[in-house]
């Protein structure tokens, strides 16, 4: 995928569309997450990003980039559809690494606390979210 797809996928969006991707990722992402753990290699970003994307205090713009990156994730049919295994995330995973290099200053530890927490809770996803332990 090249970065002129990434950077459209990327677009923050106005408060509308954050509002319906918002929603859309608070609903779909946890499941998504799921299914996805063992072949996203960093799935504790993903989670912080979750949090980060759904804190009140995250600038709008990073909110947006996060919301379209994760609206994108939860996304049952995209460039690469994930019911392919393993290549159907391939492109999330683009899309998510993408974003997290854009917005990763505004990832606090307090959001990485809440992904250890959510994922502590879920234990076959922290098994895939920390793979060397």
């Amino acid at each position: 995928m090249d970065d002129v797809k990434i950077g459209e996928i990327l677009l923050p969006g106005d408060e509308d569309t954050q509002n319906r991707r918002e929603t859309q990722v608070k609903t779909k992402f946890w499941p998504t997450l799921r299914k996805a753990a063992r072949h996203v290699p960093f799935s504790r970003d993903v989670v912080a990003a979750f949090y980060c994307a759904t804190d009140p205090q995250t600038p709008a713009r990073a909110k947006g980039v996060l919301l379209a990156a994760l609206g994108y994730f939860v996304l049952p049919i995209d460039i690469i559809p994930d019911f392919l295994v393993i290549a159907g995330f391939t492109d999330d995973v683009a899309v998510l690494a993408a974003a997290l290099k854009m917005i990763s200053v505004h990832i606090k530890d307090e959001h990485y606390d809440a992904a250890d927490r959510a994922l502590a809770d879920q234990p076959d996803m922290a098994a895939a979210a920390n793979p060397q332990s």
